[in-house]
């Protein structure tokens, strides 16, 4: 498994120096009536921004779901996601795109590439990790896969934590990353006994078997927690 550090709501890979979020969901404040709306998209950009400072990226993966409507890219949805191309070329990143199950539209709204699979390498090395959404099987052999489309929450005491869900050799001999939503308008899915039926993904054949990790904001640090098949009798 290609080594990756996990801080907020991304994935950063040093050996690719890549950074890789999942579901942005850019738009969803258009239809939503949480509080948050108005700030949104100026929510995600600025705590991309933050990552981008932190780690220096050459690159910044979007996981799939990058826009939240299954139709029409609104002109507000277009702006907000020049807004965060602009946000990597000034801390000069490049930003590519994967497609998931909500991009229908995005062709429409982004000049560039959108892949189904990307595929970084590790420098020096023979690993491979694919980033792809995960709402499908993807075609690509890889070492690792990195997805989204869960939306993983954990609750802990009574507190729900977005948290990365990671399964060790549990697809195709291969480990997956799956991301939470990097939107904060995503809720969230709790997985505390969740099956792997119901996790909605291909690649999630074991859930007994990923181990939730948690960014804590307060102490700056990744708390890594055993697997949920042991965690559960202890939530």
């Amino acid at each position: 498994m290609t080594a990756f550090t996990v801080v907020g709501r991304g994935a950063y890979l040093e050996t690719a120096a890549t950074l890789v979020i999942a579901d942005t969901h850019v738009g969803r404040d258009e239809s939503s009536a949480v509080s948050l709306p108005l700030g949104a998209a100026t929510d995600v950009r600025e705590r991309l921004g933050r990552l981008l400072a932190r780690f220096d990226p050459e690159t910044v993966v979007i996981a799939g779901d990058v826009v939240h409507t299954f139709g029409r890219v609104s002109d507000h949805s277009r702006e907000a996601l020049e807004a965060l191309e602009t946000t990597c070329k000034d801390a000069g990143a490049d930003l590519v795109l994967v497609a998931g199950n909500h991009d229908v539209g995005l062709t429409n709204a982004w000049d560039g590439p959108l892949h189904d699979e990307y595929v970084l390498a590790d420098d020096g090395t023979s690993s491979h990790t694919v980033v792809c959404h995960g709402h499908e099987l993807p075609t690509t052999t890889a070492d690792s896969y990195l997805i989204g489309h869960v939306h993983p929450t954990i609750v802990l005491e009574g507190a729900r934590h977005p948290c990365v869900l990671h399964g060790r050799a549990c697809f195709r001999g291969a480990d997956v990353v799956c991301l939470p939503a990097f939107t904060r308008l995503a809720s969230g899915v709790v997985v505390n006994d969740l099956t792997a039926e119901a996790f909605g993904s291909p690649l999630v054949t074991d859930a007994d078997a990923l181990e939730p990790i948690v960014f804590d904001d307060d102490a700056g640090e990744s708390l890594r927690f055993p697997p949920l098949g042991d965690l559960r009798p202890l939530l």
